[in-house]
């Protein structure tokens, strides 16, 4: 058996609850660390991403509505990854994949995809005919790479709002791209 099937054999997804808001706010800020340097200012990353990340996770899991679901995924009792889909976000695209991270040392193990595939179930469990979109940054070609390889098709690009609406929080104008999963049955095929 290989390291990265071990891993998925304990891994366990489930709804995230108001409990789990200070470690994805942990994990979520971490990636953003790590992943959104340059498009977001070093100012922002080293200091107030934390704080934001708490406020927005404390409420949304606190105030979660039937039309979001976060899942997390855990690995011998700890959080690994976790998404974060809201249901009919778009009349065109359908439900908004609007957070997936990973924890770090944990990439390449099947966990993003498996999250991938657990929200295209929820999508899919509340309506047959919705389709599936996210946006990641344009800096970010590791994740692009990771979309592609799941069956996402880049459909559009614009430009990246910054986080809690605080212009200086972003580096210059950085830019997102947008990938569709037309039909979310897709993503079950990489589970």
């Amino acid at each position: 058996m290989t390291h990265s099937m071990a891993a998925l054999d304990r891994l366990q997804l489930r709804r995230a609850g108001a409990a789990d808001a200070e470690q994805i706010a942990a994990l979520h800020a971490d990636s953003w660390r790590r992943h959104y340097r340059k498009a977001y200012s070093d100012a922002f990353l080293d200091g107030d991403v934390d704080a934001d990340r708490r406020t927005v996770w404390a409420e949304r899991l606190r105030d979660q509505d039937s039309n979001a679901a976060t899942i997390a995924a855990e690995a011998d009792g700890a959080l690994v990854g976790f998404i974060h889909v809201v249901f009919d976000h778009d009349p065109q695209w359908g439900a908004l994949v609007d957070n997936l991270h990973v924890v770090f040392a944990s990439k390449g193990r099947g966990i993003g995809t498996s999250l991938m595939a657990e929200a295209a179930r929820a999508v899919l469990e509340r309506s047959d005919d919705s389709g599936m979109y996210l946006w990641v940054l344009e800096q970010n070609v590791a994740a692009q790479a990771f979309y592609e390889a799941r069956a996402g098709r880049c459909v559009g690009r614009a430009a990246v709002e910054a986080p809690g609406g605080v212009i200086g929080r972003l580096n210059g104008s950085p830019a997102k791209l947008r990938f569709v999963w037309p039909d979310p049955a897709l993503l079950l095929n990489y589970r």
